[in-house]
């Protein structure tokens, strides 16, 4: 069996980082210190890859010789930019000077940084490390003879202080794979914010909608359990399931959140094979791993997945196929397994049979006023000033976060007089009609910008930014100003990766704006997206050229 110690203070985290909202900005998850002539390819090299399989970015110095006597400003660097150092100390370690030098600038990061420390013992005993027997007494022997006595007790403090932290002990003649997996789940359920996903610039309402949630997930119990989130457009289904994600990501052997399934899907004939494609290569951590059909898909994911306890995310799912595809049953993930759908389409849950169901409510009064106050102050408290205003503006969103963020921000830095005008406008529009409401800040725009969000709902959402600001340029816009405006507006947003995203909701208003041209007709209609209406125009004009 493998010998584990308590970690009552290794592991301690800085009170700065206990937001669940907060995301890491090391360099590294995890430095390798080990003295590399006997456990560099074996143990060492077992350790890395077990790290790396997980998604832990580690840096392991992979130079066989080190020169000098000082450790490389590079390799200083990399401990300075990791979350989490371990040593590993086995017989020869303190032989090497130069793993000593590390020791001390590692437990200088854990002072300075609040850098995490982890002692793992490799076939020796905590006590020879700390009182300096055995092997490491001769090493010490030797480093006497060669360094003043200053330096050499600064190795042998810092050897004292980190065998007297807590860590995991190898004995010999014990199983070395069991042990690096209790290494790696110890890493892995430490790191902050490891798997997280960017849930909301305001995260307001949140806490209490994934409270509920996560009773219904359960993760203590060893079943294998579907659930389903459904809600109308711009409800907040995706924030939630982010949210939920980031929460319980840790506890799972593998993890998937799978964005866009409908958008995705639809692309072209491979969309539902490229899912499954992504869904087996995030899990096994394997991109190597290729997907040829639906058919086989469906199998691999049955057999790989079938032993494994999985966290899969499937959102915006808007047809069974698609369910049936991806996360047939619940025999096809191992015990203890949870998988999170949502959709806008409550029917679809109940028709895959998902053990629970849970629709999207409103904001209440005060966390609508929050957030509210984000996009149209600045500020989660509001303006006492613009109090009779803010009620009507409230009333108009009827609780839709995302209602409440474009209006907020359509109303942001304008006077009183503004907002009655454009408040009047909202009021006169059925509050069910979300459409005519989020309309409004269409309508606010300049007929250029107008063209451009028109285009990117129809043709561009997802572009990357600098490839459709060069094409709508050559139609004579000014296509940069018009994104930013349409930004700003919170009409678009633009993602980490330079794209153009659009809410679902706001794709469909500007679609629907594109229909209302001509609903009967699709030829007298400014932009055709849809097959059919493409396929219908091209015909009619066909039969029209023959005569």
């Amino acid at each position: 069996m493998t010998s584990s110690i308590a970690f009552p203070e290794v592991f301690s985290s800085p009170s700065s980082s206990n937001s669940p909202f907060l995301t890491s900005q090391s360099n590294h998850d995890v430095f390798l210190s080990f003295r590399g002539e006997h456990t560099r390819y074996g143990f060492i090299g077992h350790l890395y890859h077990a790290l790396t399989q997980k998604g832990i970015n580690t840096y392991k110095d992979d130079k066989e010789l080190r020169k000098g006597e000082k450790i490389s400003p590079a390799l200083s660097k990399a401990i300075e930019e990791s979350e989490i150092s371990i040593v590993i100390f086995s017989k020869d370690y303190a032989s090497s000077t130069w793993c000593l030098d590390e020791l001390l600038k590692i437990l200088e990061c854990k002072e300075s940084k609040q850098q995490k420390v982890l002692a793992v013992y490799y076939k020796v005993e905590p006590s020879t490390v700390r009182h300096q027997k055995e092997s490491f007494e001769a090493a010490f022997a030797e480093h006497e003879k060669k360094f003043d006595d200053a330096k050499v007790q600064r190795w042998k403090s810092a050897l004292n202080q980190t065998a007297g932290l807590c860590g995991f002990h190898l004995k010999i003649n014990e199983d070395e794979y069991e042990f690096i997996q209790k290494i790696v789940q110890k890493v892995s359920t430490t790191l902050p914010n490891l798997f997280d996903l960017h849930v909301a610039e305001f995260p307001v309402g949140i806490q209490s909608q994934v409270e509920v949630i996560n009773e219904l997930l359960c993760i203590e119990e060893n079943d294998i359990r579907m659930i389903g989130i459904f809600g109308s457009g711009g409800i907040g289904k995706t924030t939630i399931a982010k949210a939920m994600y980031n929460l319980i990501a840790k506890r799972f052997e593998g993890r998937c959140f799978l964005a866009n399934v409908r958008e995705s899907s639809k692309q072209d004939q491979g969309g539902l094979v490229k899912l499954q494609q992504t869904i087996l290569s995030d899990i096994l951590k394997d991109s190597s791993l290729k997907v040829s059909n639906v058919d086989q898909g469906i199998n691999l994911i049955m057999k790989r997945l079938c032993h494994k306890r999985v966290l899969l995310v499937l959102d915006d799912v808007d047809c069974l196929d698609q369910l049936k595809k991806l996360c047939g049953r619940c025999d096809w993930f191992g015990s203890g397994s949870r998988i999170i759908i949502t959709t806008r389409d409550g029917g679809l849950l109940t028709k895959h049979h998902v053990h629970f169901k849970y629709r999207m409510k409103e904001m209440d009064h005060h966390e609508a006023l929050q957030l509210f106050s984000h996009h149209a102050f600045k500020s989660d408290k509001p303006n006492d000033a613009f109090e009779d205003v803010i009620k009507l503006a409230l009333k108009c969103a009827a609780g839709l976060p995302l209602a409440l963020q474009v209006i907020g921000s359509n109303l942001c830095g304008e006077d009183i007089q503004f907002w009655k005008s454009e408040l009047k406008e909202y009021k006169r529009i059925p509050e069910q009609n979300i459409y005519e409401k989020l309309k409004i800040s269409y309508d606010g725009l300049d007929h250029h910008t107008k063209e451009i969000f028109l285009d990117i709902a129809c043709f561009f959402k997802g572009g990357n930014r600098k490839y459709v600001t060069k094409i709508l340029d050559g139609c004579g816009f000014n296509a940069y100003a018009g994104v930013k405006k349409l930004n700003d507006k919170c009409l678009i947003t633009i993602d980490e990766y330079d794209r153009l995203m659009m809410n679902d909701l706001l794709e469909d208003m500007g679609k629907e704006i594109v229909r209302q041209e001509s609903p009967a007709e699709p030829g007298k209609r400014s932009r055709l997206w849809f097959h059919e209406d493409v396929l219908e125009v091209l015909e009619k004009n066909k039969r029209n050229s023959l005569f």
